[in-house]
């Protein structure tokens, strides 16, 4: 199979395949260790999603008021209803305080006090002493703090010498007969050639995959590369069942309106005016957790109050703020409330939906950043030479729902932590085993057989179908009956995959070919969501199931991990929720009723 195929081969002590905030804060760490590096990406650096995010960015630095991380570390296992790691929350919750400075110090613009302080505001589920106050938390560059950082993080990555390896698209991780992950076979989408990349430890840094859904504000590109490749080396994905929808995408257009919005103010009403929130969160209203405010909207709309001609929507009112704050503060969210839903924000209020935005589930790891998988009884074996982080990643510091301004963080936070990680256990320059020489055939034969694939069914078609069956089936309510039929559903779009049809035979941008091999990573991330979603028979997080409304400890208290190979069989089993600190400078959260 080989043969027919040249393959350039490329020698490397690590290589992270993503360059977003989590590969590029990789990647400049490494390459800052002394560890030669190499980044792939398959969309130049500036372009990956992180340069969307617009809120902020958390971290208990106390610039505005009173703060401290351990009311930081208690708010993120609140918010992640109990199933968050308690020594990863902790690790991420601590290092948040140097990880910022570090930023800054490293030339992140960020928007200023008036004694020339980083400005922090509040954000949803953010409190001081342990729920009683609301924390001014979030660090921001105006709403455009994801621009900030990735920009910022780029020029260090070249500064200290990293290799970009730009448009080429990770087709699969090359693991050995021991499953340690020896390397990666990506194609360079330009010029249509093949490159394995050897390497000590390889870092997926890939993203989630929203696009698995028909209305998200994630980019077109974020389809779960990550997860796909760890599926087909036959590795388990983590708590899949939870995906965040975001309160305020923009109605019809998906397009996000950060939750800084409410945090300068901004308030959501019915069609009858009512600031709703204070009904369903008398205490933190329009800034409770982000799957309590997705489902309250949910309710308003389906009682018959929401606003427009379907009363399907919700309106966001920035009316009553001061303009100078909006320009200051908002202006990319002006920006697109005037582009994609035609209004200003002065003097109108924006149409907004509850809009798939993050994936709390992913590769599962430990807090270094090392993949884990369940082996022997063992549910923290470490799977040698691969690491995961950001959203393609599981730590766990979401849990069952993500606190906002804590992805930009957990981005930081363990792409630094993988950096420290390998600088400890991987020496610069060491030699490469050899690789049996069948150890790209897998890889080739499958990137062959789409690339010649000649059903009937054209890749956008099984696309769209999957994406409104997951729209339509695992929403931000779920019952036995819409879930098991997205099981069904799913489980036949995955097999109508045989039959796909690529029209373009080329090598060289061919993107018929890269969006093929896109929707077979997205649909393994779809079925295994589906799946642990139907088992799942408890409501927690942003897991909402009408049939079983409560949260169940006893039962459920636990990890989904599940598998699905080529053919869509699926296997499931556990890991344990750590439910442990690192040290005794902070102590465990036993559960609780989670009110705000």
């Amino acid at each position: 199979m080989t043969t027919a195929y040249k393959i350039t081969e490329h020698h490397y002590d690590m290589i992270v395949v993503g360059a977003g905030g989590a590969g590029l804060r990789a990647t400049f760490g490494l390459a800052h260790k002394g560890l030669q590096t190499a980044c792939l990406t398959k969309v130049f650096p500036t372009r990956s999603h992180t340069v969307a995010a617009q809120g902020g960015i958390s971290a208990a630095l106390g610039n505005m008021g009173e703060d401290d991380w351990r009311f930081h570390f208690y708010d993120t296992i609140k918010g992640s209803d109990w199933l968050g790691d308690q020594d990863a929350i902790q690790y991420m919750c601590r290092e948040a305080i140097p990880a910022i400075i570090e930023l800054e110090h490293q030339g992140v613009p960020f928007s200023r006090t008036d004694e020339g302080k980083i400005y922090q505001r509040p954000f949803g589920g953010m409190t001081t002493h342990y729920g009683k106050g609301i924390a001014q938390r979030t660090c921001a560059a105006a709403d455009r703090t994801g621009h900030a950082i990735l920009h910022t993080l780029y020029q260090q990555s070249l500064k200290h010498d990293a290799r970009f390896f730009i448009e080429y698209f990770a087709l699969d991780l090359i693991m050995d007969a021991d499953g340690a992950c020896r390397g990666v076979l990506a194609i360079d989408m330009a010029e249509g050639t093949l490159h394995l990349f050897r390497a000590h430890g390889v870092v997926l840094a890939t993203g989630g995959y929203g696009r698995a859904y028909f209305s998200a504000t994630s980019a077109h590109t974020c389809t779960g590369d990550g997860g796909g490749m760890a599926l087909r080396a036959g590795l388990g994905l983590q708590d899949m069942e939870f995906v965040q929808f975001h309160p305020t995408g923009i109605y019809g257009a998906g397009c996000l309106i950060t939750e800084g919005v409410r945090g300068e103010g901004g308030i959501l009403r019915n069609s009858a005016g009512e600031r709703f929130m204070e009904r369903y969160a008398p205490n933190a209203k329009d800034l409770a957790s982000r799957d309590v405010v997705s489902r309250s909207m949910t309710i308003e709309i389906r009682e018959g109050r929401g606003v427009g001609e379907h009363k399907d929507h919700i309106h966001l009112d920035l009316t009553h703020l001061d303009p100078k704050d909006i320009h200051e503060k908002l202006p990319g969210i002006a920006e697109s409330a005037r582009i994609f839903a035609g209004v200003d924000v002065e003097k109108e209020p924006i149409p907004v939906l509850p809009t798939v935005h993050y994936n709390m589930g992913g590769i599962p790891t430990n807090y270094h950043g090392e993949v884990v998988q369940l082996k022997d009884g063992n549910p923290d074996a470490v799977v040698p030479g691969l690491y995961a982080i950001g959203e393609a990643a599981c730590v766990s510091v979401h849990g069952a729902n993500r606190l906002g301004s804590n992805s930009l963080l957990d981005l930081v936070v363990f792409g630094r932590a993988v950096a420290n990680r390998c600088a400890e256990t991987i020496r610069p320059g060491q030699g490469h085993k050899r690789l049996p020489s069948d150890a790209t055939d897998r890889a080739v034969a499958n990137l062959d057989r789409l690339r010649h694939s000649n059903g009937s069914t054209p890749t956008a078609v099984i696309r769209d179908r999957m994406q409104r069956s997951m729209q339509d089936h695992a929403a931000v309510f779920r019952t036995r009956e819409t879930l098991e039929e997205g099981v069904r559903q799913v489980r036949e779009i995955h097999a109508s995959f045989a039959d796909v049809k690529v029209s373009d035979r080329s090598l060289v941008w061919n993107s018929d070919l890269i969006e093929t091999l896109e929707l077979q990573n997205l649909l393994g991330q779809a079925l295994t969501t589906i799946v642990s979603a139907e088992n799942r028979k408890e409501s927690r997080g942003a897991h909402a199931r009408e049939d079983f409304p409560d949260r169940d400890d006893a039962t459920w208290h636990k990890h989904t991990l599940c598998w699905a190979d080529d053919a869509g069989n699926t296997r499931i089993d556990y890991r344990p929720v750590h439910m442990y600190t690192l040290d005794d400078e902070v102590e465990v959260v036993p559960p609780k009723a989670r009110v705000y």
